[in-house]
């Protein structure tokens, strides 16, 4: 009965990750991936793989052995370089890159699958009004997030299933691609660091520890979990959720891949919508466009309520009301999602390629530390940060 109870806490812990890390960039990332790889997908997608899906779920386990402790866990490069830089990866999943990129990513899709035959919008309105839903769920959140979460969800992993199978047994072949094998490994590997999943992954971890003390609860256990069960709970349901992740971009990648004609043009955003709209159709390619903006817009919840707590009591030390907090959060994400999903990726790319290498450096000492008690962690992480940033400078 313990190893059935175990297995259940395991299975809800990794469906849990999954759900955390899964939302629309997850598709259009892989899918823009495939456009560009072509035959050479293969070896473009193990290279996303590695940094979007090995990478955030190890950074997650790190973290778990901090106990959800960000300060702690950042406080090793520096006091004070550790509060700056977990307050820029708070504002990079917020509202200065995840939650407008989630709105344009919405808005594109919902576009590309005929919302605008129905519906006059441009992108500033429909972020305005995005950012009032925001605001009124995060304000008071109540049964309408279980309907999110538990009708609308489902209804997009049918609707991605459904694109997925019918597009899988009518794909032509991919056409040759002129990058090399290695090319397009490095063309993925840097990709990866798009879904900014990593960074998503250091503030998860307490939502994580929160469903294991509940599995081990509901088990009739303590409620408390030793190190050694954390790890092996953890990583076992880790696995689980990378499994998930990569049959995700596996599938939409190789789509991409093999629709790379009928794509071409399109641009990354719309990606998803296109093709729910050629396999589905129009009726059909909408419903599942509509689940992708819902899908987002449970995304943008929990980052805004995530980064307008942070505002709120760190920052601020209560100076600044929690209501007040999430306005100023919501009217910075206003102002960047009317750059459109091209303008807030030129933005986003250059510091994701500087500092996600020294993020997984970072990490991975930060393992070794709690593992081994390996010590040296600045030298390392700011030799990184400096090799990253001149090689994207010059190279």
């Amino acid at each position: 009965m313990k190893a059935l109870s175990q297995k259940s806490t395991i299975i809800s812990c990794g469906l849990a990750m999954f759900a955390m890390f899964f939302g629309a960039g997850n598709i259009v990332f892989p899918l823009a991936l495939g456009q560009v790889a072509q035959d050479k997908n293969l070896y473009a997608i193990m290279g996303m793989i590695l940094t979007a899906v090995l990478v955030p779920l190890v950074g997650l386990l790190a973290m778990l052995l901090y106990e959800g402790d960000y300060a702690s866990f950042f406080k090793r490069v520096g006091r004070v370089p550790g509060f700056l830089l977990a307050a820029i990866i708070l504002a990079l999943i917020g509202p200065f890159g995840g939650i407008p990129r989630c709105i344009a990513i919405s808005y594109a899709t919902l576009s590309s699958c005929g919302l605008e035959s129905f519906v006059s919008f441009n992108l500033p309105l429909f972020s305005l009004v995005s950012c009032a839903v925001i605001f009124l769920f995060t304000m008071k959140q109540n049964q309408i997030l279980n309907l999110l979460g538990y009708v609308l969800t489902p209804i997009l992993l049918l609707s991605l299933g459904a694109i997925a199978l019918k597009g899988t047994f009518l794909m032509p072949h991919a056409v040759e691609s002129l990058a090399t094998r290695s090319q397009s490994f490095f063309e993925g590997l840097v990709g990866g660091y798009n879904t900014m999943d990593l960074l998503a992954a250091f503030f998860f971890s307490s939502v994580v520890l929160l469903c294991l003390k509940q599995g081990a609860q509901k088990n009739n256990e303590s409620g408390q979990l030793d190190k050694r069960s954390l790890i092996t709970i953890a990583t076992a349901g880790s696995l689980i959720a990378a499994v998930l992740l990569a049959l995700v971009y596996v599938s939409f990648s190789f789509l991409a891949a093999g629709y790379s004609q009928t794509l071409d043009g399109v641009e990354p955003q719309q990606l998803l919508g296109s093709l729910a709209f050629e396999l589905l159709g129009p009726y059909a390619g909408l419903v599942a466009g509509v689940a992708v903006a819902f899908a987002c817009l449970t995304t943008e919840i929990a980052l805004t309520a995530i980064f307008a707590e942070f505002l709120h009591k760190t920052l601020t030390r209560g100076r600044l009301s929690y209501p007040l907090s999430l306005v100023a959060t919501l009217l910075v994400a206003f102002v960047v999602s009317t750059l459109h999903f091209q303008g807030i990726s030129a933005f986003l790319g250059p510091i994701l390629q500087i500092c996600y290498p020294a993020l997984i450096a970072l990490t991975l000492l930060n393992l070794l530390n709690k593992i081994y008690d390996f010590k040296p962690v600045k030298r390392i992480f700011y030799f990184v940060v400096a090799t990253s940033a001149l090689y994207y400078i010059f190279l």
